[in-house]
């Protein structure tokens, strides 16, 4: 088969490997689309790269091609989407069903080959069928909609509160329609691009607030009655929003952290004080996964996008390009700006 496979920093290379076989328990996925992650640019562009040679690749979706011996919740032509993770299923984490905590953890399309190919083999459990109204586009995205889940649950979520999302890409825009969703009172996302604060509000935003200008806190204190919002998640990863999260969390608010950090963050004194006063709770989400594994985060991302409650935008895609154009893919992301929005790479292309 063909495969996009990554032989050096800076080195990814279409070309022919062995296809894989099925083995009892996997099933045999012929890929359709796979999304470029955050993560996989510094496995190809930097030095972060488990291994070479390597095949990335870990949101993807196809159509079950093959099944091993014992499979029988999964059959061929059955639409899927890709679970990544391959918990250890022994450790205390995994016993207790917190498999993103594994520490003895495999995933697909980092620590073993992924979907930057023609096909992939997974465990049975870590295809996920979802019905035909859900397009393969949507397929996916199924793994960044089920972190914006999990993240969003990592706290004690209830309706009828104010939600305030930091930062307008993907998994921000994700999360805010989970808060709608299960019922939020009051969802305002905060970007400093206004076609993202556009974008927030036509997929269901109450409001889009423009945190790049200096009378923005003005405008938060209109909509909450200065009170701050009960619930806010930060999705960018920026020190900038990780420090606005604790301005904007009302008194006994409930913080959580999605976006990953990739700076050394510090506070001042009079910064970090906002958690003392405010006697908010503050936390952090990891992936995507729960019990029973891999969880309700997959189940319910596949029957809200086959019901169109959590809405697809196109603007979501950047570009298609196919399997065999890999490497000018990765090369786009050497410009600073220039991707706006998800790279699907398409293994029919």
């Amino acid at each position: 088969m063909k495969a996009g496979v990554v032989h050096a920093k800076n080195d990814i290379r279409y070309e022919e490997i062995q296809k894989p076989e099925v083995e009892p328990g996997k099933v045999l996925i012929k890929v359709k689309y796979t999304g470029i992650c955050g993560s996989d640019i510094p496995r190809v562009n930097g030095d972060a790269c488990h291994y070479f040679p390597n095949v990335l690749g870990h949101e993807f979706s196809g159509t079950i091609e093959e099944i091993g011996e014992g499979v029988t919740s999964l059959k061929p032509g059955d639409r899927v989407a890709g679970v990544p993770l391959v918990p250890c299923m022994k450790c205390a984490d995994c016993q207790k069903g917190n498999y993103s905590l594994c520490r003895h953890y495999s995933f697909i399309g980092s620590r073993e080959f992924g979907s930057f190919a023609e096909y992939v083999v997974v465990p049975e459990k870590n295809a996920v069928k979802f019905d035909d109204e859900v397009s393969f586009e949507k397929g996916a995205f199924f793994e960044p909609a089920t972190v914006a889940l999990h993240g969003l649950r990592r706290v004690e979520y209830r309706g009828g509160k104010s939600v305030a999302i930091l930062g307008g890409g993907t998994i921000g825009l994700m999360t805010m329609q989970w808060a709608k969703i299960f019922g939020a009172k009051q969802v305002v996302v905060f970007d400093i691009l206004d076609e993202r604060l556009e974008l927030a509000k036509r997929l269901g935003a109450d409001y889009g607030i423009n945190s790049g200008r200096e009378d923005f806190m003005e405008r938060v204190k209109e909509l909450t009655d200065g009170r701050g919002f009960d619930y806010v998640y930060e999705t960018a990863g920026n020190t900038i929003t990780m420090k606005l999260a604790f301005r904007l969390a009302a008194n006994k608010a409930q913080v959580c952290f999605i976006g990953t950090p990739t700076r050394d963050l510090s506070f001042s004194v009079e910064e970090w004080e906002n958690m003392n006063r405010k006697e908010f709770m503050l936390t952090g989400s990891w992936m995507s996964y729960s019990a029973p594994f891999p969880g309700d985060e997959w189940e319910l991302a596949a029957h809200y996008f086959k019901t169109g409650e959590l809405r697809f935008d196109e603007s979501f895609i950047y570009k298609k390009i196919p399997l065999s154009k890999i490497d000018e893919a990765f090369e786009m992301f050497k410009t600073p700006g220039l991707v706006k929005g998800k790279i699907l790479i398409d293994s029919e292309g």
